[in-house]
């Protein structure tokens, strides 16, 4: 696919320089995007995006876009705020027609189930400052999303991912944990990016489980684990001691209020709060 000015050109063309505010740190080496998109489709058992509808959030030059666009999509929705990024991907819309919509937004203030139909995929370098409270939305809504593939600090993924009783494990892990399957891709030197941030970053695929708590139950999972690990190193019987009945319930579940909070499983957390 043509896209006239390659990605260093185009960064040049409009003196688009990442800005510390917004989170930017641009990828401009197309063999990057294209393995995160490869990457993402080889795990999913997909040959490319054909049928799907993708929403790719904070798109800076189109790196990533156009790594999607030679997919074949369905659609591609772009969420983004910056109005230099806008005209570079107004200039990509031309190229590319009806398929590509542009939302000129704030992400953390925008419903993507809104911007495009069923199935509809997230794919994201995220901006590292907002990225957290962004996955905690996608993730109250994950049934309406085949998957979402997104690039994290490494340190974030790793807090994702973490396994119960580690100093990682938290309140991000057991969320996403309770709603996805979720795979690593890759890990991305820094020197990839421009500039160049002080850490690694990770891509991980997130896929929906079968069985989703809905998600009244997800908001008092996020309730009970920030106050768990917000006293991290006390015992549950002191950091939950606002739950009503807390001994009772968890004495019912089989759960001894004299563990901390990284020492409970996910299901556990679903457990309490399916009881409360």
């Amino acid at each position: 696919m043509d896209f006239g000015l390659s990605l260093r050109e185009t960064v040049e063309t409009y003196g688009l320089m990442a800005q510390k505010a917004l989170g930017q740190n641009f990828l401009l080496d197309k063999n990057i995007t294209d393995k995160i998109v490869r990457l993402s489709l080889d795990r999913q058992g997909l040959e490319n995006f054909s049928g799907i509808n993708m929403v790719e959030i904070g798109p800076g030059p189109g790196g990533l876009t156009r790594s999607v666009l030679e997919q074949q999509p369905q659609s591609l929705t772009v969420v983004e705020m910056d109005k230099r990024c806008v005209a570079i991907m107004e200039a990509l819309q031309d190229k590319t027609g009806h398929k590509m919509q542009i939302i000129n937004q704030d992400a953390l203030a925008t419903d993507l189930t809104e911007l495009a139909p069923l199935p509809r995929q997230i794919i994201s370098n995220l901006p590292y400052n907002i990225s957290v409270p962004l996955l905690v939305g996608w993730l109250k809504q994950m049934p309406q999303y085949q998957a979402m593939t997104l690039m994290f600090q490494k340190e974030v993924a790793d807090r994702i991912t973490a396994p119960i009783k580690s100093k990682t494990y938290g309140r991000v892990s057991v969320l996403a944990q309770l709603v996805c399957k979720i795979d690593k891709l890759t890990d991305i030197n820094p020197e990839c990016f421009v500039p160049a941030p002080k850490v690694w970053s990770t891509v991980l695929l997130f896929r929906p489980l079968a069985q989703i708590p809905d998600a009244d139950i997800l908001e008092k999972v996020e309730k009970i684990t920030a106050l768990a690990f917000g006293q991290r190193r006390k015992m549950l019987r002191q950091s939950l001691k606002s739950i009503g009945n807390l001994d009772k319930i968890c004495e019912g579940l089989g759960i001894q209020t004299t563990k901390r909070a990284e020492e409970l499983l996910p299901a556990e957390y679903l457990s309490l709060a399916e009881k409360i």
